[in-house]
């Protein structure tokens, strides 16, 4: 099913028993990004977190870890919540690949029903606290940034809808950091040649499947609203922003619009990233907000990042090994499966059939030229058909045994990666590797690998039995 609203799938994760909601008074902080943080190390089946009664405020409620754990991620996709990983990979995959799909153009969304275009103040229209105690200042770091190129501004498939850090510096004034791999900083440059700003809408508080897109590796020429469309198989709902004219998704909780400064930097950061690591602060654009439409008691939902695993791991690993599978098996059929979890893929595990010699060196060097190799892919992992690169014991089975640093090691100088990359040096650019764990292919001849072994005959069988009589089990004591 589709849900339009952050409302909506709230209301079917407590259905699903995969919400707590938390009436006790807490702090601002640390409480709601200890509890965040704490949850996320409950384990992969982790429920969301709903605080309703948050010291210092009258009404706000805040939502956390909405999608941290894989039920949550199936049900924002319309799976049941106990899909296997697998299964919702390559179900993802198949929608992704029925793109365009539909949009539906509204004018009834509810965040237009309280609007604030004067005296603008964030500081009280929104519940803000700091996610780390290092962290530089308030962010908001669970938005869809919505943005065009100048140039083509008519032009919805080149629009943008991306998931950017965004630091609040002052009553209607904010930071945010656009790394050049991604999609808004190529509208920001072309606005700046031209000396003009760049008008935003930052949309918060979106569905569940807003949140995956905004954080999809697609191309530039691909809607994320029409990607949407594919992924939920019906018209994802858009409403045309007041002020600044471009496309918000119908759902959400709050639209902020304003604009990027032409050629203004102001100090951004330190802000504790996904990396497990503090980025230091940098010189960033500057965004002036001129214009706030919320829901009436809007839910402000935060998106904790730490130490990985936290539910950034959950609401961008899909999304990224989805688009990676598709375009890597354009030229390689052979594609089996891609794997690009770890920490926002800056390693990417790659199953593949081989044709000939090297072919997993070259595989895995294409990952590099990737719309998202090209700023994280930094370690390739490829390995045999046989290896799921979701079973990390079987991939370091691979590693252990296939793979042979004189023969299988790829390393390549001066590349690119996001600047956030701690080990990058100078920031932004890095050393990249391919380790090529699949067995050697003629003219390949190093190694004896003619006999590995294989399950015993009737092994899934057996798995599929013994499984149902565990589940039997368990389901015979919760009864008693």
């Amino acid at each position: 099913m589709a849900y339009n609203s952050l409302r909506e799938f709230l209301n079917a994760l407590e259905k699903n028993g995969q919400l707590l909601r938390i009436s006790e008074p807490v702090l601002p902080e640390p409480d709601i990004a200890s509890a965040a943080c704490a949850g996320t190390k409950l384990g992969d089946q982790s429920p969301a977190l709903f605080f309703e009664n948050i010291k210092g405020y009258k009404t706000a409620k805040i939502a956390m870890n909405v999608h941290a754990s894989w039920p949550n991620h199936a049900l924002a996709i319309g799976m049941a919540k106990d899909t296997p990983l697998k299964e919702q990979f390559f179900e993802f995959v198949k929608r992704y690949q029925t793109y365009p799909g539909k949009i539906e153009r509204r004018a009834d969304a509810p965040w237009k029903e309280v609007v604030v275009d004067k005296d603008i103040n964030l500081y009280d229209l929104m519940p803000l606290l700091r996610l780390n105690q290092g962290d530089g200042g308030f962010y908001i770091d669970k938005s869809t940034v919505v943005s065009r190129d100048l140039n083509d501004w008519d032009n919805i498939d080149t629009q943008n809808c991306g998931m950017y850090r965004l630091e609040v510096k002052g009553r209607n004034r904010i930071g945010i950091q656009p790394i050049p791999e991604h999609d808004i900083a190529i509208h920001l440059a072309r606005a700046e040649e031209q000396g003009k700003d760049l008008p935003v809408a930052i949309c918060l508080g979106n569905d569940p499947l807003m949140s995956i897109v905004s954080g999809m590796p697609i191309l530039y020429d691909q809607s994320e609203y029409k990607m949407a469309g594919a992924l939920q198989g019906e018209p994802y709902r858009i409403t045309p922003t007041e002020l600044t004219g471009l496309d918000a998704p119908w759902g959400s909780e709050f639209v902020l619009e304003g604009k990027i400064k032409s050629r203004v930097r102001e100090a951004e950061g330190p802000f504790g990233e996904f990396t497990g690591h503090y980025s230091g602060a940098r010189n960033m654009p500057v965004i002036e907000i001129e214009r706030v439409s919320h829901r009436k008691n809007p839910i402000f939902e935060h998106l904790y990042i730490g130490m990985p695993w936290t539910e950034i791991d959950y609401l961008l690993g899909i999304n990224t090994g989805a688009p990676l599978y598709v375009q890597l098996k354009e030229n390689f059929p052979e594609i089996v499966s891609v794997n690009a979890l770890y920490t926002h893929g800056l390693v990417v595990i790659v199953s593949t059939k081989r044709r000939f010699g090297g072919f997993g060196k070259a595989v895995g060097l294409r990952v590099f030229s990737t719309p998202h190799g090209m700023g994280y892919a930094k370690v390739v992992i490829v390995v045999d058909e046989t290896v799921d690169p979701y079973n990390l014991p079987q991939v370091m089975w691979a590693l252990s045994t296939k793979f042979n640093p004189q023969f299988d090691l790829v390393v390549v100088p001066g590349m690119s990666v996001l600047s956030l990359d701690p080990g990058s040096d100078p920031e932004g650019m890095t050393y990249k590797m391919v380790i090529d764990a699949t067995t050697p292919k003629a003219p390949e001849n190093h190694g004896h690998y003619s006999q590995e072994l294989r399950d015993p005959a009737g092994t899934q069988q057996w798995i599929d039995t013994i499984r149902g009589m565990v589940a039997s089990t368990a389901k015979q004591g919760g009864s008693k």
